[in-house]
């Protein structure tokens, strides 16, 4: 049973889907609203912002104190490939960072209709190079992302598959955008939800102009369509009430097909982007910190397996020896 704080937030979402339904908005209209919204999110107590380009794109570094300096959470945003920016999820990824006891980066990649795919891929790809190229080892990366940013993140690990580039230690999805088709079927079943229905056809507009000359089955674009071996671990949350849950699932299921580790965590009743109200719904600081007790055992199992392999130093040998004699 969802919470009170996610009832009166469902309660405030539905109330403004008619209005939104009947002015349908301009997406310019959409990107400022979001922007000044933004203007209330406040990075959590203890977290710094440093600001920097890569490349002429801009980035921030969001530092939690006492987080290590050789590992790196990689997060990219979500927003249909059309919306969103360092400002909407700066308090997100912050309040993530923390509970990871991460170093984040996060970056402010090209949206579509201006800049269709590749260049959201492009912009995560120069990201991730530009880690590497600082020092960063790719096991001590994890990246994360939530809904196109999620689908995003999985874009990216199959793009460094493919290119025989070195992959991230994991990967986190926050209820990702797995597939940009979205089927007649997924239409039906939330037909009869006002929001959940509004939601499906606004993103299915979205995925047609981030794809434009592309198939929208093309794997890069929706990677549920892509062959899934030899990925990383990944973290997959989602809402049973959310219109992308179906395809979350399935992406999941494949995947394992595949011989992936896959985590999937599912809530119910949830809105979609129920992560970026942390601070309001307690659900959303439940699932953020099943994000840290994932990230932390993937530490765990690094330095495990690290010690599997590492030779005995020479007291121990010698030690082996005579107890052997």
């Amino acid at each position: 049973m969802p919470s009170p704080q996610h009832l009166l937030l469902k309660q405030f979402l539905t109330a403004a889907t008619g209005p939104l339904a009947r002015r349908r908005p301009g997406l310019g209209s959409m990107r400022l609203a979001l922007e000044v919204g933004s203007l209330f999110q406040f990075l959590p107590w203890g977290v710094h912002l440093e600001s920097l380009t890569i490349a002429g794109m801009a980035a921030e570094w969001i530092r939690p104190a006492g987080a290590p300096a050789h590992r790196v959470l990689l997060y990219l945003h979500g927003g249909g490939y059309v919306l969103g920016s360092l400002n909407t999820h700066r308090s997100l990824i912050g309040t993530l960072a923390q509970r990871c006891g991460l170093n984040a980066l996060a970056i402010d990649y090209r949206k579509a209709p201006d800049f269709p795919f590749p260049a959201a891929l492009d912009d995560a790809l120069l990201a991730y190079r530009w880690l590497l190229a600082q020092g960063f080892r790719p096991h001590d990366i994890i990246v994360a992302g939530d809904s196109a940013g999620g689908g995003l993140t999985l874009a990216l690990l199959l793009a460094l598959r493919d290119q025989h580039e070195p992959l991230p230690a994991a990967a986190v999805g926050l209820s990702p955008w797995t597939d940009l088709v979205l089927s007649t079927a997924t239409i039906r079943r939330v037909a009869h939800q006002e929001l959940q229905l509004l939601e499906a056809l606004t993103i299915r507009s979205w995925g047609k102009e981030y794809a434009a000359a592309v198939p929208l089955e093309h794997p890069l674009v929706s990677p549920s369509q892509a062959d899934l071996h030899d990925l990383p671990p990944l973290l997959l949350q989602v809402s049973d009430a959310e219109v992308l849950c179906d395809d979350v699932l399935g992406f999941a299921g494949k995947a394992r097909l595949a011989g992936v580790p896959v985590t999937l965590q599912t809530f119910a009743g949830l809105v979609h982007w129920w992560h970026l109200f942390w601070r309001l719904v307690p659900e959303a600081r439940q699932a953020l910190d099943k994000v840290a007790t994932f990230t932390n055992g993937i530490w765990a199992a690094q330095a495990a397996a690290a010690r599997l392999v590492r030779p005995p130093g020479p007291g121990k040998s010698a030690a082996r020896l005579r107890a052997h004699q």
